[in-house]
């Protein structure tokens, strides 16, 4: 019997859909998004990372005056408990990621680390 791994991972998507941490990190981030001044600070905080990212990867400099800014933002951010309880579903929803990835990656590391040994 061939396995089809297509359905069994929109098999797996409604049941990511379904669980504790998926829930809460959609909850938070409607609570984010009703709130238009919430909203806007975390649109902004979120936006600048990701420019400064962008630059990093783009081997750009990051200047002193962007530096202060994130600062800043992230001061203000950390105030805002709507915007506090997200980012803490966000890593939450993050490191079950990262441990299913290593579920899932687990074949081929066992491979590659077979074929190194042996």
């Amino acid at each position: 019997m061939a396995i089809n791994l297509y359905d069994m991972t929109h098999d797996f998507e409604e049941v990511l859909r379904r669980s504790d941490e998926f829930k809460s990190l959609k909850r938070r981030y409607r609570e984010v998004n009703v709130d238009p001044e919430t909203k806007q600070l975390f649109n902004k905080f979120n936006d600048l990372h990701m420019e400064l990212q962008h630059k990093q990867m783009m081997g750009q400099k990051i200047m002193h005056d962007e530096i202060e800014e994130v600062q800043k933002i992230e001061e203000i951010v950390q105030q805002n408990e709507k915007i506090v309880r997200l980012m803490a579903a966000e890593q939450r929803m993050s490191m079950l990621i990262m441990e299913l990835n290593k579920m899932i990656t687990k074949p081929l590391q066992e491979i590659y680390g077979n074929f190194e040994e042996g």
